[in-house]
Parts: C-alpha cells; structure tokens; sequence
C-alpha cells in the first residue's frame, strides 16, 4: 500500500471518529454509542489489516530469528502507519496553533483528503 494511500485511509479513520464522537456528545442513546464506536474501530482495523503483512516463520526458526523475521516485516508498515497519523497531527495541530477559529476538523481533513487524492492521480 502507498503511502498517499494509508494517509488517505487514515483520513476516513479521524473523519470518523471525529464524527463519532460529535454524535456521541450530542446522543442519549448508548446503544447507537456502542454501534458507532465499532465502526470507527472496523475501520482502524481494517486499515491496520491491510497495512501490515502476513508473516510467515518458518516452522524451525528459533525464538530469536522468528522474533526478526516479524520485526523486519513490520517496521517498514510500522512507520509508514505512525507517519501517516503524524503527518495528520501535525496538520491538525497547525491549524490549533494558528488560532483559525473558522476552520473545523473535518474541513481540513476533507482538504487534505481532497489534496492527497490529486497528487495521487497526478
């Protein structure tokens, strides 16, 4: 998966949330609550799914090298994961910074989705 791809996955996983908990805030009804907070964690987990790979360990590895063999095929999906979602913090926190009242999250996050999407095609 490309990096432009998870940051757009990404995106769909805070644009949800941050939708989640607005309706959660402003609802009285728990069972909608638990409802919603199982997409939002479907959707972090399949993102999660797909980024990470399938290992496989040979069946005579010892502790140390099947210990490897799964970080080595981790951390590549590891930093692109965590890059992902701190490149978004990042913007997010700009935002906060700049002290843009007019701005709301999920503009900018519908911005930035917008933008990736274009340098995606390009």
């Amino acid at each position: 998966m490309e990096q432009t791809e998870i940051i757009l996955r990404a995106i769909g996983v805070l644009t949800e949330t941050n939708a989640m908990v607005r309706r959660i805030a402003q609802s009285d009804d728990d069972d909608a609550d638990d409802t919603e907070v199982e997409s939002a964690e479907t959707q972090l987990g399949a993102l999660v799914t797909e980024v990470f790979p399938r290992v496989e360990v040979p069946s005579d590895a010892g502790p140390a090298e099947a210990g490897q063999a799964v970080a080595d095929a981790y951390l590549p999906a590891t930093i692109s994961l965590v890059g992902a979602f701190a490149f978004l913090f990042s913007e997010l926190a700009d935002l906060h910074d700049s002290g843009r009242t007019d701005v709301k999250t999920a503009d900018l996050l519908q911005d930035l989705a917008l933008r990736m999407s274009r340098a995606d095609s390009a």
